[in-house]
C-alpha cells in the first residue's frame, strides 16, 4: 500500500471512528425532500448548503465586509481562516493586484486557488497566466464572498490545491429597487481614498425577466506619500430571462479599468529615514478587461442541466524600474504590455436516482478552454536615480513571446446519501497542451499533460446541527508561459522546472445550533514539485517537495443566549496552524517564505436600537524572507528583500446608526483601523523589491441609501 492511499485511508477512519455507533439510523436528518443540487457554487446565501459542503468552508456576507470596513478585496478577504494575504508589495504592490495564500501556499498574485466571479476565471489566462497582477473586480458589487478550502477539486479548476474562492456579485432584485453607498479613508501620510457603489435593478411583476446594473469604483490615494494612487472603475450587467417555469437564460456582461501607482520598496536604510517615502516616482500598473458570460439553465426536482460559455478579453500592463546589477543607484524603465483572451464551454448535467432509502446524484460535465497569450517589453536607457523629471521613454523593444493552451477538463462525481451518510467519489481529468514562442530567441516550445485526478468527500451527519467529515483529493498545474520561457536550451524548457501536483487531505467537524457555531479542521497537503518565482532576471525556481499542515478553528457565539442583558452582543473568534516547510535541500525542514505559522482574529458585535458597534483584531506570528541561496537568511538585508518579517497585531473599531426607511435607509458610521498605531511591514523580493510598510492609523467614514 503507497503512502497516499494510506494517508486517504487514515482520514476516512479517524471521520468513522468520530462517529456513533448508531451509523445507519433510521431517521436521516437532512431534509427529506431531497433534491437535485446541481452547481455547488450557486444558493452560497443558504446556510444549509454551506453547512453540508464536505470539507472546509467560510462564506463572507456583505455586511460582515462593510463592518470590517473594508475598501479591497485583499481586507475583505483577511481573517478567513487558513487564508492569509499580503499587504500590497513588488510587481503587486498596488491596489489592482491580489496577493492571497492559503495554507502556507505563495501569496504572490494569487496563484494556487481558483479564484472565480460568479463562477468564472478572474485569471486573464486561468492555465498559462494563474497569476492576478490584475484582480479586475471592486469590491463594491460584491454580495458573499465564497471560500471553499477543500473538497471542490473535481468541479473547479486548474490551480487548485489552494481551494475555491467565488466572489458572488448582488443577485437581481424581485422589485425595482437600488442603493448608493460610499466610504472614505484617509492615515496621517498620503491622502483619502474613496470607494464607491451603486446599484440599480429590478424584475417583471411576473418574475420572467429582471437586471441588475452594478458600478463599483475606487478612486485616490493611499497612504505611502508619494506615488500611491488608485483608479479603478467596475460596471456589471446582469440579466436574467425566464424562458418557461424550469428554463432559464442569465447573462452577464463586465467592463473594468484601472491605473495605480506602485510606490515600491525601500532599503533598510530609506526605511528606517522613512518608511512612508516612494523612491520609484514612475513605477505604475494599468489594465482593463471586457468578459460575458452566458448561461442556460433547465432545472427539475430530479435533474439539472447547466450550460455556461464566457469570454475575456484582458490587458495589463506596467512600467518598472530596474536597477543596474553593476552600476550603483543607475536605472532604467522597462514596460510589459500584455494581451489576453480566454474563451470557455462547459455544460453539466446532474441526475438524482432513488433506490429505498439510498439516493445518487450524478453529475457530468465537461469543460473546454482555448486562450492566448501576447507578451512584449520594451526598455530606456540607463539613468541616475532622481535625475529625471518625467517618465523616461522606452523605445527599445526587446522581448516578445506568443502562446496560448488548449485544455480539455472532464469531470464525473457521485454525491451518495445512505442514512446519516454522504459519500461523495469522483474523478476529473484534464488534457492539457500549452505553448510559447519567443520570437526574439528564436524558441517555441509546448508541453502537453494528461492528468487523472481522483477525490473522496465523505460526511457524517450526526443530527441537523452537528457534522464531521473528511476529503482526500488532488490537484494540478501545469507550466505556466514565464515557466516555459525560464531557461532552457533551445526549444527545450529548463529540467528543474515541472509541472506542479499536489495531494491534499481535511479531517473535521462541524457544529451550528444558531446561536453557537464552532468549526474545527485538520489539513495536510503534499507538494512533489512546488515552483517559486524569484524576479524576472532569474524567473522561477523549484522549491522542491514541500508540505504544508495545520488546524483551523472558527468559532461564533451570540450572547443573548447567556442573558437577556446581553441581547445583541455577539462574538466571534479563527485560530490557525500552518507549518509549511520544504522536505529535502538546503532548507529542509525551515518555513516556507511569506507565510505565518499563526493568525488569529476576534471580534465583538453590539447592535441596540438603531446603533450598531464594531470591535476586531488582526494578529499574525512572524515570517520568513529567506532567499534562494543555499543560506537560510533571517537577518535583514541592506537591500531591505531578505530577513525575518516580524509579526504584529492590529485592533480596528466601527460605530453605525441607521435612521431607518422613513429617511430611505440612511446609515451613517465611522470607524478606525489600526487604532493603536502599531508599525509592521513586508518585504518583497522581486524587481521592485525591499520593504513595504503596512497601513498606519487610518479614519474612515460611510454612508449608504436605498430606494
Amino acid at each position: 500500500m503507497n503512502l497516499k492511499t494510506s494517508k486517504l485511508l487514515i482520514s476516512l477512519a479517524i471521520s468513522a471512528a468520530l462517529a456513533p455507533y448508531h451509523v445507519f439510523a433510521v431517521d436521516n436528518p437532512k431534509n427529506d425532500q431531497i433534491t437535485v443540487t446541481g452547481n455547488w457554487l450557486e444558493n452560497t446565501e443558504d446556510g444549509e448548503v454551506v453547512f453540508n459542503h464536505p470539507g472546509a468552508r467560510t462564506v463572507k456576507n456583505q455586511q460582515q465586509i462593510k463592518e470590517s470596513g473594508s475598501e479591497t478585496i485583499a481586507d475583505a478577504l483577511k481573517g478567513i481562516p487558513g487564508v492569509q494575504v499580503r499587504e500590497s508589495n513588488g510587481t503587486g504592490g498596488s491596489d489592482v493586484s491580489l496577493n492571497v495564500g492559503v495554507r502556507g501556499l505563495t501569496s504572490r498574485l494569487s496563484p494556487r486557488s481558483t479564484i472565480l466571479l460568479d463562477g468564472m476565471p478572474l485569471a486573464a489566462a486561468p492555465y498559462g497566466q494563474p497569476q492576478l497582477s490584475m484582480s479586475p473586480l471592486s469590491l463594491g458589487s460584491i454580495e458573499f464572498i465564497d471560500v471553499i478550502r477543500g473538497g471542490a477539486s473535481v468541479r473547479y479548476g486548474p490551480q487548485n490545491v489552494g481551494g475555491v474562492i467565488n466572489f458572488v456579485t448582488k443577485p437581481i432584485p424581485k422589485d425595482f429597487s437600488g442603493g448608493v453607498s460610499l466610504q472614505t479613508q484617509g492615515a496621517k501620510t498620503g491622502g483619502l481614498k474613496t470607494l464607491v457603489d451603486a446599484s440599480v435593478g429590478g424584475s417583471k411583476a411576473d418574475d420572467s425577466a429582471g437586471a441588475i446594473l452594478l458600478y463599483s469604483g475606487l478612486h485616490g490615494q493611499g497612504y505611502r506619500k508619494s506615488n500611491d494612487n488608485t483608479d479603478i472603475d467596475d460596471l456589471i450587467l446582469k440579466t436574467r430571462y425566464a424562458i418557461t417555469d424550469n428554463d432559464e437564460l442569465l447573462a452577464n456582461f463586465h467592463y473594468y479599468h484601472a491605473m495605480s501607482g506602485m510606490p515600491g520598496g525601500l532599503t533598510q536604510a530609506q526605511y528606517n529615514a522613512d518608511p512612508f517615502q516612494s523612491t520609484r516616482p514612475y513605477d505604475r500598473f494599468e489594465g482593463n478587461r471586457q468578459d460575458m458570460s452566458l448561461k442556460y439553465k433547465h432545472e427539475e426536482d430530479d435533474k439539472q442541466f447547466e450550460l455556461m460559455t464566457w469570454f475575456s478579453k484582458s490587458y495589463r500592463g506596467s512600467y518598472i524600474e530596474s536597477d543596474h546589477k553593476d552600476k550603483a543607484n543607475e536605472r532604467r524603465l522597462v514596460s510589459y504590455p500584455r494581451h489576453y483572451t480566454a474563451y470557455a464551454i462547459e455544460p453539466s448535467y446532474s441526475q438524482l436516482f432513488r433506490f429505498n432509502d439510498i439516493s445518487h446524484e450524478v453529475t457530468v460535465g465537461y469543460r473546454y478552454l482555448n486562450e492566448t497569450a501576447d507578451e512584449k517589453a520594451y526598455r530606456s536607457n540607463w539613468y541616475q536615480a532622481g535625475t529625471q523629471s518625467s517618465r523616461p521613454s522606452t523605445n527599445d523593444y526587446y522581448q516578445h513571446t506568443s502562446g496560448g493552451t488548449e485544455a480539455h477538463a472532464i469531470y464525473l462525481d457521485d454525491t451518495i446519501d445512505v442514512g446519516n451518510w454522504t459519500v461523495i467519489p469522483g474523478i476529473r481529468y484534464e488534457n492539457i497542451n500549452i505553448h510559447l514562442n519567443d520570437s526574439f530567441k528564436n524558441q517555441n516550445r509546448s508541453k502537453r499533460y494528461s492528468e487523472p485526478l481522483p477525490a473522496l468527500a465523505v460526511i457524517y451527519h450526526i443530527d441537523d446541527e452537528w457534522k464531521l467529515f473528511a476529503n482526500a483529493s488532488t490537484s494540478f498545474g501545469s507550466l505556466q508561459y514565464f515557466q516555459l520561457n525560464t531557461k532552457g536550451v533551445g526549444n527545450s524548457p529548463a529540467n528543474g522546472l515541472s509541472a506542479e501536483k499536489a495531494h491534499n487531505y481535511e479531517v473535521g467537524t462541524k457544529y451550528d445550533n444558531t446561536a453557537l457555531s464552532l468549526e474545527a479542521t485538520l489539513f495536510y497537503i503534499d507538494f512533489d514539485d512546488q515552483l517559486l518565482y524569484v524576479e524576472n532576471t532569474t524567473g522561477w525556481t523549484n522549491l522542491g517537495a514541500t508540505t504544508h499542515q495545520g488546524v483551523e478553528l472558527a468559532a461564533r457565539y451570540n450572547l443573548s443566549e447567556l442573558s437577556d442583558k446581553l441581547d445583541g452582543i455577539s462574538v466571534y473568534s479563527t485560530y490557525t496552524y500552518t507549518k509549511a516547510v520544504s522536505k529535502k535541500g538546503d532548507f529542509a525542514h525551515k518555513d516556507l517564505p511569506f507565510y505565518s505559522r499563526q493568525v488569529f482574529t476576534a471580534g465583538s458585535r453590539y447592535e441596540t436600537g438603531n446603533w450598531v458597534w464594531n470591535l476586531n483584531t488582526y494578529a499574525q506570528s512572524t515570517q520568513e524572507s529567506p532567499g534562494t541561496s543555499s543560506h537560510y537568511v533571517t537577518k535583514p538585508s541592506a537591500d531591505g528583500r531578505y530577513g525575518t518579517i516580524p509579526g504584529y497585531m492590529v485592533w480596528d473599531a466601527r460605530g453605525e446608526y441607521h435612521f431607518g426607511k422613513s429617511l430611505s435607509d440612511l446609515t451613517l458610521s465611522a470607524g478606525i483601523k489600526n487604532l493603536f498605531d502599531q508599525t509592521y511591514f513586508t518585504r518583497s523580493t522581486d524587481n521592485n523589491y525591499g520593504i513595504y510598510v503596512g497601513q498606519p492609523r487610518t479614519y474612515y467614514v460611510q454612508a449608504s441609501v436605498k430606494f
